[in-house]
Order: C-alpha cells, then structure tokens, then sequence
C-alpha cells in the first residue's frame, strides 16, 4: 500500500507536491497572495495594482487571470515615448501615390476614431491606456489630433469623474499634458476641465489632489492669462472654500504673467476688488493667494501709475495707492488691504 501511494506521489507535478507539503496536505495553493502587499509596493513605486480578489463559481475558482500580473504605471510627461505604432499605420493599407500629407491625415483620422473609441471604453484599464496614449500624441504629434480636440476633451472629463482612482489621476496628468500642447486653442472648451480639476485638487485622496494641482500650475502657465482669469473669475465665489481657496491661487499665479499692460487691460480695479474679497476668507490659503496678488497690484500700481496733471497748479496730482483703495473699494476693505501692503511694504524697509 505504501508503495503504491509512493508511485502516485511521484506522479505528480513537482509544484503541486511542493504546494502539498507548504499546506500541510493541501495539495492546492491559492494563486493570489499577498495583494495588500503588492499593492502597497505598487503605490510607492507609482504604480496602481490591477489584481483583485478572485471570484468563487460552483466552488471554482475565477479570477479573471488575464489582469493577475497587470498594473497600471503614472508615467510623468518627460518620460513619455513617442507611439510605437505611427509609422506602422502610415505604411500599412496606403497607396503609393498618395503623397505624405495625405497619409498623415488618413492616419491621423484612424488614430482619432481608435483613441477615442477606446476612452470610452467600459474596461477602465483600456481607458488608462488610452489616456497615456492620447499624452503621447499631444507631446509627440500634437497637429495629429486637433480637429479631434472637442470630442477627447469631452471623454477626458468623463474619465476625471471616474470613481477609480487610476482612471482620474491619468485623466488628470492627461489634461496637465493637453494645457501644455494646445495652451489657448482649448479655451472653449476649458469651463468643464477647470471646475473638476478644481474638485480634485479640493478632495482627501493625496497622490490626486497632488496631480491635480500640477495641472492647474500647467493650465495657469500655458493659457493667456486675459482668457483664463474670466473664467477663473466665477470659483472665487463658490461655497465650496477648498474650491475658493484653488481658484485664488490660480488667479495669483495668473496676474504676474499679465505685465503692466495686462494688469490695465484686464482692469487693475477688478484685480484689486477679487484680492480684497479673498482677504478675509475661510482657508489661510485663499488668504495667503490674496496677499500676493495685492502685492503684485500694488507693485504694478506704483511703476505705472501716470500723474494726472491739474489746473491748478503744473505740478501733476499723483494719486496715492491708499487713495486709489480707498476710491475703488469699501472703506473696511480698503484698510484690510492697506494693512496688508504696508506691513509688507515696512518689511522691506527693516530688511533694507
């Protein structure tokens, strides 16, 4: 009898002995282990595990195997390469007659359909690879895709609402990459964009609220100013005060890029009113975002401010920065903001 089990033992595969004497007995091991691990691993390496729990048929295992070993990986945009399969399609299915332009549109066409067949797609990993492929095509053949602009926005801002966190934060970097290539031709179709990054760079979730952010700095340094503080203009009221706080960074960052005859196109007025309104708001980064852009203003105000001359006398009248705040905003507002500037304004004397 003992012989005859021997033989059998020998029959068998080596793992599956090795797996019986792992398991005391057991001669079938389970082949998901330690996903809380890998997936811990997978974060620190910027990297989101696919593998999930497996589900049990008639007492069968079915883990859908194909994705076991798949993850997705946030690529920065410096480190992105070229598409593989671009010059592919230029040869393939082509007659020779056709000269280089034209086959770039046709190819261009076929990558557009594939692309954006593929972000809207209900398998959220064939998403995330479209999306780092649609990065590539906006860094590597930007004119490629352009007259496809509207359409790939439009399923870039479904994928932002993703609930999967790797679907959004690709999204994201995806839209960071957009600003960067298109800058103004976007505009129109920038208001739903904006108010989800917004969102996202308001939420808990970290590693998203931090990509977010980087693309809000992509978007305020890649857009004309003159086009981007309208729209900026309508979150500064928003009851949501994260949402506030963003949005008075942004028009921070924004204001600077415009220059003296920016500042004075766009109406310094306006400017000095939106700074005055986030002095006293909830989050210290409103408030913060605030005191820059009053700085900057009063900065501007000084250099280019043109005497208005007087009958008078032949000396100009030149109008101070305390009396052009208090001329332009209420008289609470018009203190909040002078205490500001002179604070800062006594620092630099201190410090000189």
């Amino acid at each position: 009898m003992s012989e005859i089990a021997l033989r059998d033992v020998r029959k068998m595969p080596e793992s599956e002995r090795t797996n019986g004497n792992a398991n005391n007995g057991n001669l079938i091991k389970p082949r998901f282990e330690s996903i809380s691990a890998k997936a811990d691993e997978g974060h620190k390496k910027g990297m989101t595990s696919l593998v999930e729990a497996p589900l049990m048929t008639n007492g069968i295992e079915s883990s859908g195997s194909m994705f076991a070993n798949s993850e997705v990986e946030y690529i920065e945009s410096e480190n992105l390469e070229d598409v593989e399969d671009l010059e592919n399609c230029l040869k393939v299915g082509m007659l020779s007659f056709y000269n280089k332009y034209v086959l770039l549109t046709f190819t261009a066409d076929v990558w557009s359909n594939t692309l954006l067949s593929e972000l809207g797609s209900k398998d959220w990993v064939s998403v995330c690879d479209a999306l780092n492929n649609l990065r590539r095509l906006s860094i590597f053949h930007r004119e490629a895709i352009v007259n496809m602009l509207t359409d790939m926005i439009s399923l870039l801002v479904k994928s932002l609402k993703n609930p999967r966190s790797a679907v959004c934060k690709t999204a994201i970097m995806a839209s960071a990459d957009i600003f960067r290539a298109y800058n103004d031709d976007i505009i129109d179709s920038l208001d739903p964009l904006l108010v989800q990054l917004l969102l996202k760079s308001s939420q808990d979730k970290k590693f998203v609220c931090e990509a977010a952010e980087i693309a809000l700095i992509a978007l305020t340094s890649s857009l004309s100013p003159l086009l981007l503080l309208p729209k900026l203009q309508p979150y500064i009221k928003n009851r949501n005060p994260r949402i506030r706080a963003k949005a008075s960074m942004c028009i921070s960052r924004s204001v600077p890029r415009l220059g003296v005859d920016g500042i004075e196109a766009f109406g310094i007025d306006k400017l000095i009113q939106i700074g005055a309104s986030q002095l006293s708001d909830q989050l210290p980064e409103s408030r913060d975002a605030a005191r820059t852009l009053l700085l900057e203003l009063q900065s501007v105000y000084e250099k280019s401010h043109v005497p208005e001359p007087t009958g008078l006398s032949e000396e100009p009248f030149i109008a101070s920065w305390e009396h052009f705040c208090q001329s332009k905003l209420s008289p609470l507002s018009a203190q909040a903001v002078l205490r500001v500037t002179n604070i800062a304004r006594e620092g630099l004397v201190l410090d000189s």
